[in-house]
């Protein structure tokens, strides 16, 4: 293996569907390693050196959940992908409460595939992310930990995605258009107002009144985090 080539394993029990992405992997410069069991696609993950990690929430002998869980107990810090063939957002409420750093429905993109790994290896190399502050409003990207005027708050995985980029930009006039492709992904072909929809699920949530909220509305733009 050459040193500036970086590792990935896949923990999948779909035979077929581990060797599609195994493939596509290595068309990206990766080398690849396969497992087919949760059992021991964990003692792969805990012995192994990796740069990412692709691991199915449906496994034989150990599901995903235990998995993840437990190689964040023993410090493994791996980026890890988790895949899923369910809708909605349990598996993902589960899925980021025991470790895990990013989330693919099946069936998926082979492009959103790749798009996802190399997220996840930037963010990883440029180190722990920090806390984010907006007025009494602090996000902890690391601990998935939200508090309002020291209030946790209790947000959905799409909910939190939301203010961390309204967060991460604060002060600046973020279009509808660039929340969409930044957060719901640029192959969301649903109704665009559902950013409306979700702007007022977080202020229902973090604002204080008769405090100001923190997400403001820029008219004819979108939408900008600051605080007077």
């Amino acid at each position: 293996m050459s040193e500036d080539r970086r590792r990935v394993l896949v923990i999948e029990d779909d035979q077929d569907l581990s060797r599609a992405v195994a493939d596509l992997l290595v068309d990206e410069g990766f080398d690849v390693v396969q497992r087919f069991d949760g059992e021991s696609g964990f003692g792969e993950a805990l012995n192994g050196d990796y740069q990412i990690i692709v691991l199915d929430i449906m496994l034989p002998r150990r599901n995903g959940f235990s998995v993840c869980q437990d190689l964040r107990s023993a410090g493994v810090e791996t980026p890890l992908l988790m895949l899923t063939a369910k809708e909605g957002e349990l598996d993902e409420v589960e899925g980021l409460e025991v470790g895990a750093d990013d989330f693919l429905h099946k069936p998926f993109e082979r492009s959103i595939l790749i798009a996802r790994v190399h997220a996840l290896l930037r963010r990883h190399e440029r180190g722990r992310p920090q806390q984010l502050n907006v007025g009494t409003v602090s996000l902890d990207p690391l601990r998935r930990t939200v508090e309002s005027d020291r209030r946790l708050v209790t947000l959905t995985p799409r909910e939190f995605a939301l203010l961390e980029y309204l967060m991460v930009h604060a002060g600046q006039a973020l279009a509808k258009s660039q929340i969409l492709d930044s957060v719901w992904g640029r192959d969301f072909d649903g109704d665009p107002n559902i950013v409306e929809v979700y702007i007022g699920y977080l202020r229902r949530k973090i604002d204080n009144p008769p405090e100001p909220s923190i997400i403001r509305t820029v008219r004819g733009v979108g939408y900008c985090a600051r605080a007077d």
